[in-house]
């Protein structure tokens, strides 16, 4: 199956599945489908310390045994020392770029004030930039030098990718984006988004363009350190018959996908896991390579790299989120308590698979891609 034949698959069963269950939200098909997204039409579930207990406690099983084995390598035998490199000049272009529209991010002057809904673009474009040159740094390589076309693919697919969440969260409603200005105090009063349809779409796509190059970049800079750069067998975990749980995973996730606009607030997590689910589900029943491919053998590198890269991705997009005009809020049922920033704190939970998911579509784009 071609590249191409499997991402047209994976879009008509996350786009067509859910609409199964559309009849259960409680919008009309104007409120679901308006651009900019404003109207509030789920009522969420409050916050439970039972549910957030569990939460941390499936976390921190999941977690914590690749944290001790992080530590336990880091602390054996060390790798050669990598021959280090001149930081490239683009670099300091980045780091420039970064630090001076992190300012303007965060402030409201006035003379900025035609620009002021459009910094997140410039902040991730120097993001990227910056992780790239560190990369090079390191090894000499990275990933926009290393495979050019493959870089610059990702950024039209990633615009694609992001806006398929965005379709999703119009049954859960688990983030909105608003604009944040300063009140009479000094306080920031959140209002809806002030941008036209098109205008929405023009920016919003050039913003989520960013995701997947930013994300698969990290990972590159992160395979360069000894904690991910040596080969160790940790929890191989094999699958007798994988044909038969990849359909068992793919009618599994089908069904839930069903029933997402009945179900919002229990199966909102298949918001973030289903895309990664279907696509390797795909790939197994197919014969081909995938994310988890190298787990039978216990090496978790890649997952971890690649998940870790994501969640640090999730930081600098919380952060630098926090104060900007056009910003996103949270309203996460059950778990919705101790923000970092906007976000609940064990919603970066979520960044972990999303990174996966990130990888799985690299995989997609380019099976032969070994970074």
């Amino acid at each position: 199956m071609t590249a191409l034949a499997k991402f047209l698959l994976v879009g008509i069963l996350v786009i067509g599945l859910p609409l199964l269950g559309a009849g259960a939200v409680p919008a009309t098909w104007d409120e679901m489908l308006e651009l900019p997204p404003r109207t509030s039409y789920v009522l969420h579930a409050p916050f439970s310390w039972l549910a957030f207990v569990f939460g941390c406690a499936l976390v921190l099983a999941w977690v914590l045994p690749f944290i001790v084995q992080a530590i336990r390598g880091n602390c054996g035998e060390d790798l050669p020392p990598a021959e280090r490199h001149a930081f490239p000049w683009w670099g300091w272009v980045g780091l420039l770029m970064g630090a001076t529209w992190w300012v303007l991010a965060w402030t409201r002057f006035p003379w900025f004030s035609v620009l002021q809904r459009h910094t997140f673009s410039p902040l991730w474009f120097s993001y990227i930039l910056v992780v790239n040159a560190l990369a090079h740094r390191r090894t000499g390589r990275c990933l926009m030098l290393r495979r050019p076309r493959f870089f610059l693919v990702l950024f039209p697919v990633s615009a694609v990718f992001w806006w398929f969440f965005e379709y999703l969260n119009r049954f859960v409603q688990n983030w909105r984006y608003v604009e944040a200005h300063v009140g009479p105090a000094g306080e920031f009063v959140s209002k809806p988004l002030a941008f036209a349809g098109a205008e929405y779409v023009i920016y919003a796509t050039l913003a989520f363009s960013t995701v997947l190059p930013a994300v698969l970049s990290t990972r590159e800079l992160l395979l360069s350190f000894r904690v991910f750069g040596r080969s160790r067998s940790f929890a191989p975990i094999r699958f007798s018959h994988p044909k038969r749980a990849a359909w068992i995973v793919l009618l599994l996730t089908g069904l839930g996908l069903a029933c997402i606009g009945w179900l919002p607030d229990y199966l909102f997590p298949l918001l973030w896991v289903s895309p990664l689910l279907i696509v390797v589900s795909i790939q197994v029943l197919w014969g081909g390579r995938h994310v988890f491919s190298d787990i039978p053998r216990g090496d978790w590198r890649g997952v971890v790299a690649v998940a870790v890269a994501a969640l640090i991705c999730g930081f600098f997009w919380e952060m630098w989120n926090y104060h900007s005009m056009a910003k996103w809020i949270y309203d996460v049922p059950f778990v919705h308590a101790l923000p970092v920033f906007e976000m609940p704190i064990l919603g970066y939970a979520g960044y972990l698979p999303f990174g996966l998911e990130c990888a799985a579509l690299g995989d997609v784009l380019s099976p032969t891609d070994g970074s």
